[in-house]
């Protein structure tokens, strides 16, 4: 899956998350979070997994976590590719697929 336009998932409000997508050549993924220390590597295994299970291979991805639950980034994750791309998303087979 490719990222085609922009698109935005979230708000900075305290126990959220921003997702923001653009269309790139590449695959590039930027995190910031507000609970770096205990959780950094949890939000950004999160986010790999949400992007792996689209299959998102090309787009910038821009993250800034405020604390959101894993649901929630996960969520705002498949929200803002869902807006950026202009393919057809199979819900009921990627619900099927997931944790």
């Amino acid at each position: 899956m490719r990222i085609t336009h922009d698109a935005v998932a979230g708000t900075l409000e305290s126990g959220d998350v921003l997702v923001r997508v653009a269309p790139d050549e590449t695959l590039g993924v930027s995190v910031s979070t507000s609970v770096e220390a205990q959780y950094g590597d949890v939000v950004r295994k999160v986010v790999a997994t949400t992007l792996a299970e689209f299959g998102v291979e090309s787009g910038s991805v821009i993250v800034e976590d405020k604390g959101a639950l894993d649901c929630t980034l996960r969520a705002r994750v498949q929200a803002a590719v869902a807006r950026g791309t202009d393919e057809q998303i199979d819900w009921p087979a990627l619900i099927g697929r997931l944790p």
